[in-house]
């Protein structure tokens, strides 16, 4: 490959030059150079190594540019960054690092190229091209990166056992670069992830949050979590997951492995939608499992109320990862509370159950709707074909309904406000039961959803409750 053309932006030559004014060297490394050989799309972040002052190279690369764009310094860090155009820059000294026990946040010194390549996690992001005016665009790949690239082998530059121990949230990145890029992580990475998987609890929950985002937003999910099974990682991130591995039998019956079920389901989603949320409904949506798993010897193997748990475990969950406890969460939660109601009502589809479900479910009936049908894992052909047959008539009979009778986010044609003014009422339960009867009679299919229609149903159910009509 011809890296010194794929250097052609104004950014490198501008970089090239303030380095030279400066009399230091500049490199490109990491990320950039390796999606550059990977041929993997036009990479929007690029670091700077300088042997020197990352962050008087950024002052000078600003002053450089055309626009000079404002350098942002991390004084704590040693490390600047700009923005030019639509690529965000950060520039850095070279650095070499010591760690102790207690953190994942080094003791950094200045040092050379050499060092700061042997602080990188992994071979393939060590790779570094040269920004200098004399070898613009050499390659410098002192840890064959360039073979692991071709071989796809994730392999850290130095000892793996002391690459994890001192920073354990490179064994989280190992398993997403293996999961994003199709990777295998070589043997003796697996086997010191797995030595150190206690370590990664010193890791903050927000950056460990990050790595399961890139993994669950890859296109084969499975691959990382697996992965976090095997080396013991996920039982100190996900426990609910690792709670559903294994199978049971008594008497003779068993019930499905609810741990690769769900991974499953998660690799099905991940070909219908890139919605991030979706897809933690989807890997949380059967968490309810193992706390309701119960055996009856004429039933067999239940999980009674597993959605109503799951539920509630999805609010602890996001609660200890420290994810927002806001409207995605409650999009996440509704979705496993109502994740069987569409399986349900697949063996029988009537105007009904459809009007109950599109009203409990509101905007997320279609998110809902995708992850049922993600939970489709059946390996016989004709059941998988039935049931997703079944779907496809509630989803016609979804559209159909929402047409004639408009329940998603329902409205109640007559306020409460009217019922007091047509019966003279203050706020009390009478009001309460009025419009429950309208909503359960619309839902019922019993009165049209339209004012008129609810409006006599007002005045007929008042008069059951013995209320006195005012007349106008």
């Amino acid at each position: 490959m011809n890296y010194k053309k794929a250097l052609q932006h104004k950014i490198f030559k501008t970089i090239s030059k303030s380095a030279k004014e400066l009399q230091l060297d500049a490199y490109v490394i990491g990320g950039f150079v390796r999606d550059l050989i990977l041929q993997r799309g036009t990479h929007k972040d690029i670091d700077i190594v300088a042997i020197g002052s990352g962050i008087n190279l950024a002052k000078q690369v600003s002053k450089n540019l055309p626009n000079k764009p404002k350098v942002q310094i991390f004084k704590t860090y040693g490390t600047a960054m700009l923005r030019f155009e639509d690529i965000e820059i950060e520039f850095v000294g070279a650095r070499k690092e010591s760690y102790n026990k207690e953190s994942r946040n080094p003791v950094v010194e200045n040092g050379t190229l050499q060092d700061d390549q042997n602080r990188r996690d992994f071979t393939i992001n060590a790779l570094a091209l040269d920004l200098s005016e004399e070898n613009f665009g050499d390659l410098l790949d002192p840890f064959d990166g360039l073979k692991d690239l071709k071989n796809k082998i994730i392999r850290t530059p130095l000892n793996p056992d002391i690459t994890y121990s001192d920073d354990p949230l490179r064994m989280m990145r190992a398993i997403r670069f293996a999961t994003q890029l199709n990777f295998t992580i070589e043997e003796k990475s697996l086997k010191a992830i797995t030595k150190n998987s206690h370590r990664i609890e010193i890791i903050t929950k927000e950056r460990i949050v990050v790595e399961i985002n890139k993994i669950l937003e890859s296109k084969i999910p499975s691959v990382g979590f697996l992965l976090l099974e095997q080396t013991g990682l996920l039982d100190y991130i996900l426990p609910e997951l690792t709670a559903l591995k294994g199978i049971d039998e008594v008497e003779g019956q068993r019930h499905k492995d609810n741990f690769y079920h769900t991974l499953e389901v998660v690799d099905n989603i991940a070909k219908s939608t890139n919605n991030l949320w979706l897809r933690w409904a989807a890997l949380l949506h059967d968490i309810g499992k193992a706390p309701t798993k119960k055996f009856h010897k004429k039933n067999g193997w239940t999980f009674h109320g597993h959605e109503f748990e799951g539920s509630k475990m999805v609010f602890h969950l996001f609660k200890r990862l420290k994810m927002p406890l806001n409207d995605k969460m409650k999009f996440v939660q509704k979705l496993v509370f109502m994740s069987s109601r569409p399986i349900a009502l697949a063996q029988k589809v009537t105007d009904s159950a459809v009007r109950r479900l599109v009203f409990d479910a509101g905007d997320y009936v279609d998110d809902l709707m995708t992850l049922c049908e993600a939970d489709i894992t059946t390996k016989n052909p004709k059941k998988f074909n039935k049931y997703h047959n079944n779907f496809k008539i509630v989803r016609q009979k979804i559209i159909e309904v929402e047409a004639r009778d408009h329940v998603r986010n329902f409205q109640p044609p007559v306020s409460g406000e009217e019922i007091m003014k047509t019966f003279n009422l203050k706020p009390s339960r009478e009001i309460g039961l009025i419009k429950d009867a309208i909503k359960e009679a619309i839902l019922e299919g019993i009165i049209p959803n339209e004012y008129e229609a609810a409006k006599q149903l007002m005045i007929n159910e008042g008069k059951r409750l013995g209320l006195t009509l005012i007349k106008n």
